[in-house]
Parts: structure tokens; sequence; C-alpha cells
């Protein structure tokens, strides 16, 4: 299992020493939550904070833009470091386009689902996905609780992927923990994001090994 740790629940006061952490974990990549306060309803960081968690870090950055017109910062976002660029399907009127538009700009595309948008609105385009985003929590805030029917998206998409022939990877952002991530293993996800599990976890280190042997 990949494991994509999300620096929203990171201690901002200490960002460097908690990059290092992820960078001597076993993590595969470090996911960052860009919120406007207009698509969802909280604010977190930008651009700034982006390229200070690409300077210190040796993965790569898992973008996550839940943000309104994220097709106006493809290169913004590619120049702050990030590898792969994650948009949410509901905020793109022509997803194919800016899909398009981020792997030209050299980024890996990534594609995100709100809990109440169904697996088929992928059907379309999965085959030029790099990866897919279950979310598994409805977006703007960290720990919250888990949405049981994410498992069942799971599945769905894995079905929709196999049949496609994609290549594309399933990630799953919300409530993941031990618990969660084994039924969403089981399930078909490719890659977890973990936040509070990792980062409020005594030893956060072996928690991203834990995820990792799922």
């Amino acid at each position: 299992m990949q494991i994509s740790p999300s620096i929203l629940s990171a201690d901002f006061g200490h960002l460097e020493q908690e990059i290092n952490m992820v960078n001597e974990s076993r993590a595969t990549m470090v996911h960052l939550d860009v919120m406007d306060g207009v698509f969802v309803p909280n604010i977190s960081f930008g651009f700034p904070v982006i390229k200070t968690v690409a300077k210190y870090s040796t993965k790569p950055l898992d973008v996550h833009l839940m943000i309104v017109n994220p097709q106006n910062y493809i290169s913004q976002v590619r120049d702050s470091g990030a590898a792969i660029m994650n948009i949410h399907q509901e905020a793109c009127t022509h997803l194919h386009r800016t899909v398009q538009a981020i792997k030209a700009a050299g980024m890996k595309a990534a594609v995100t689902l709100n809990p109440s948008t169904p697996v088929l609105m992928l059907e379309d385009i999965i085959t030029d996905l790099d990866m897919a985003l279950i979310m598994s929590v409805n977006p703007g805030f960290g720990g919250q609780a888990f949405i049981p029917n994410a498992v069942n998206k799971v599945r769905q998409l894995r079905e929709l992927i196999t049949r496609s022939g994609s290549k594309a990877l399933i990630q799953v952002d919300g409530g993941v923990n031990l618990s969660t991530g084994k039924l969403l293993a089981e399930a078909g996800a490719d890659v977890l994001v973990a936040g509070n599990s990792v980062f409020n976890s005594g030893n956060p280190i072996n928690a991203i090994s834990e995820l990792s042997d799922l």
C-alpha cells in the first residue's frame, strides 16, 4: 500500500521536522490540501507553503486542489514543485481539457470525487488519469469520521479501471486509519492519504509503516 501523509495535520510550527520525518518513513508521496474557502468551507494554505514543502521533501508532492477554477493555476502548481496535480471533478466544467493541460505542463493528473459524486462520472476520463481520488469524508476539514460507502465506491472504481484498461491508481482521503485502511485495501485501493492517524500518533514513522503493510 502506498501512503501519502497529509500535511494538513502536521505541526506547521515545525514543518521542516515534520517533512524530514516523512522523508525517513515508508511514505511514497506527500499530500497537500489547498482550500480556498469557496469550493470548500475552509482555507488552508497556498503556493508559499507548497514551495516550502518542496524545498525539504525527498518524496513527490501530491497537490490536491479543493478550489474553484483549478485550471487557472496549473503553471503555478507546477512551479511550486508538484509532481501530481489533483483537481475535483465537481470544480471543472471542461475536465478533459484541464487534465490534458496538467499533463502537458509535465505533471501527473488526478481527479477527485466528493462523497455524493458517483464513480460513473469518471467513465469518460479514466483512461487519461494517473490517479483517481475517492473522498471518504466531505472535503474541507481534517479529523472527520469515515464515510463507509467509500469502500463501495473503491470497488466500483476498481471495476471501471479494470474494464477500461486504465493505469490509474486509486487513492482514498479522509478518516483513514488501520481499520478503515484494511477495508479500503481489500476493496482495491492503491494509495491512502493519512493525516491525523499519522501526525497525531505517538510514533508517526511506525504509523506510516503499519499502514504500508495493509
